[in-house]
C-alpha cells in the first residue's frame, strides 16, 4: 500500500494535473480519470488504455467486480488518494490511462457511407468540449474533430464533462482545415457550418446532409467561425432558428441542436 504523500506515484499523477499538466500528458502519452462512472466506462470499453489504477479501500468496494484485465493496481490510503485527485471529494478512485493513438487518416479511408463528424476550431472551453463530446456520441456521430489551438482534450476537465463518452467514439486532435478539405474531398462529404444569417434553414440543411457523408463545423466561442475559415472550407452556411428572446446560443447547445438534426433527419 502506498501510504507516503512524496512517493513518486503521487508526484507523477500530480504532474499530470497541475499547472503544466498539458506538456507532461503530452511527453508521457498520458492522462488521468476520476469517478466511479468514468473509471467503469474505461474499462468496459477501452479496458487495453488503463496503465495504472489506485484505489483506497472504500474505492475499492465501490468498483466492485469489474474486470480489471493486466492494469497495475495500486492500494492507498485516503490521503494519499487526496493528495493525487483533482476533484473536491474524491472517490477513492483513480486511473492513469494510455492517450489513443488514433489515425484520423486512417478513419476517413475506411469504405463507409453516410459518415457523419463533428469538427470544431479552437474551441477553447473545457465543459463545452466534453459537453459536445458527449453530444457526438449520444447522437451517433463517427468522429469528433478538434482543430489546432483548441482545449487539450485529455485535461481533467474535458474528461469529467464527457462523462464517459470519450471512449465511446473516434476523437482525434489538432487536426487543420487543409486536413478536412483533404478528407471531404476523399470522402465525398458535403461540409456545413452555423451561421445565424444564412439562408438555409438546420431542417432543411440537415435533410440534405442526412443522405450522404457530412462534416458539420463549428467555431469558436468568442469569434466564432471566421468567414475567411469557412470559405476556405467552403461549407454551406446553415441557421438555427430562434423564435424566444435569446439573442444566440453558446457553442455546446448549438453543436448539440445541429447533431439531433442530423440524426433526426436520417431516421
Amino acid at each position: 500500500m502506498i501510504t507516503s504523500l512524496h512517493s513518486p506515484h503521487v508526484e507523477a499523477v500530480k504532474a499530470l494535473l497541475g499547472s503544466r499538466g498539458v506538456k507532461a500528458r503530452r511527453e508521457t502519452q498520458t492522462y488521468v480519470i476520476e469517478s466511479l462512472s468514468n473509471i467503469q466506462e474505461v474499462f468496459y470499453y477501452a479496458p487495453s488504455l488503463v496503465k495504472t489504477l489506485y484505489l483506497t479501500e472504500a474505492g475499492r468496494e465501490k468498483l466492485g467486480s469489474i474486470p480489471l484485465g493486466k492494469t497495475e493496481v495500486f492500494d492507498v490510503t485516503p490521503e494519499v488518494m487526496a493528495a493525487m485527485t483533482d476533484t473536491v471529494t474524491p472517490q477513492g478512485m483513480l486511473a492513469v490511462a494510455q492517450i489513443p493513438q488514433n489515425s484520423v487518416d486512417g478513419f476517413f479511408s475506411g469504405n463507409r457511407s453516410k459518415v457523419r463528424v463533428a469538427y470544431f476550431w479552437e474551441i477553447q472551453d473545457p465543459g463545452n468540449a466534453g459537453t459536445v463530446i458527449r453530444a457526438g456520441d449520444a447522437f451517433g456521430f463517427d468522429a469528433v474533430i478538434f482543430s489546432s489551438n483548441s482545449v487539450d482534450v485529455y485535461s481533467p476537465k474535458v474528461v469529467r464533462a464527457s462523462a464517459g463518452s470519450l471512449w465511446h467514439v473516434p476523437i482525434f486532435e489538432g487536426i487543420s482545415i487543409e486536413e478536412i478539405k483533404k478528407f471531404a474531398s476523399q470522402t465525398g462529404a458535403s461540409i456545413y457550418a452555423t451561421d445565424a444569417d444564412a439562408d438555409l434553414e438546420l431542417s432543411n440543411g440537415a435533410n440534405e446532409a442526412s443522405h450522404g457523408n457530412s462534416i458539420w463545423v463549428f467555431g469558436n466561442e468568442a469569434r466564432g467561425l471566421p468567414a475567411e475559415v469557412c470559405e476556405s472550407l467552403g461549407a454551406k452556411r446553415v441557421a438555427i432558428p430562434i423564435s424566444g428572446k435569446a439573442e444566440s446560443l453558446n457553442l455546446a447547445t448549438a453543436a448539440s441542436v445541429v447533431m439531433y438534426a442530423e440524426t433526426a433527419a436520417r431516421k
